[in-house]
């Protein structure tokens, strides 16, 4: 089955409307170092997700040349003005990033990426999710797909998409195996129940490298003749039982859990 990640993310969406009817105002702080041609894309798409959930999005863009001590001012500001306050990534060269993003606190941060709220995440007990690994978890039960126990191999072990996840689902009870440059791949994905992939390596994962009836959720994005792709080739959906294609799959619902997560730390600290 190949997965309608608008259609799972509305479904999410429809969950967070009802959701929301327990909070008077709630308010989302965002902050811009550049606005390209991707980055004004995706602030789009954000600002979507809070229009339909009746959010108020306070959007601050620094001008090209910014410091680290401008983007920490601009991040005191959201911070006092707004429930919660999301970076937009890359920041770019010149302003300190992790800085930048430690200057947000754990309650406040909705990407959990901060150094604070990454260890009360991996403790296991942080009420908000880094948003690509809860895509990814959410996608596989929203279509009953098993968690606990199966053989889950992750690949990459970036930030955003590879060490959260293999964090997320070792809680889960799966089997996990993180894959990095240089690691036998094939020998370990002809064996996944699960594979949850986010190198940004185009067609990495060929059919010929997975098994019958493996769940491929692909978080890798990268750029192949002027076409946004994912990690996986998309010819293994024949052989997947669940395949998320890449752009369409994991991203929509991955942007829909920064709002899970703000209400999750509003609930905690109001």
């Amino acid at each position: 089955m190949i997965v309608d990640g608008k259609a799972v993310a509305q479904s999410l969406y429809e969950a967070l409307q009802k959701e929301r009817e327990q909070f008077g105002e709630v308010t989302l702080g965002h902050l811009v170092t550049e606005m390209s041609a991707v980055t004004a894309s995706y602030a789009r798409i954000k600002e979507r997700g809070a229009e339909k959930l009746g959010i108020r999005m306070i959007r601050t863009e620094l001008p090209e040349g910014s410091d680290t001590a401008a983007a920490l001012e601009a991040i005191h500001q959201l911070v006092e003005m707004c429930d919660g306050v999301i970076p937009q990534l890359p920041i770019v060269p010149g302003i300190d990033a992790a800085a930048a993003i430690n200057a947000i606190p754990k309650e406040k941060d909705v990407d959990v990426l901060s150094d604070a709220a990454v260890a009360e995440f991996e403790k296991g007990e942080w009420p908000a999710i880094p948003p690509v690994p809860a895509a990814l978890k959410y996608i596989l039960e929203y279509h009953n797909v098993p968690i606990k126990g199966a053989n889950v191999v992750v690949i990459g072990q970036g930030r955003l998409v590879g060490k959260p996840a293999s964090v997320l689902f070792t809680h889960l009870g799966a089997h996990v195996r993180t894959l990095v440059k240089g690691d036998d791949i094939v020998a370990a994905t002809r064996e996944a129940d699960i594979i949850l992939s986010g190198a940004g390596v185009p067609s990495l994962i060929k059919p010929d490298m997975i098994k019958e009836g493996v769940a491929i959720v692909d978080a890798g994005t990268s750029e192949s003749s002027g076409k946004v792709v994912g990690d996986a080739d998309p010819a293994c959906a024949e052989k997947a039982s669940l395949f998320t294609p890449v752009p369409g799959g994991v991203g929509p619902v991955a942007i829909a859990h920064i709002y899970v997560n703000l209400f999750e730390l509003k609930k905690k600290y109001g």
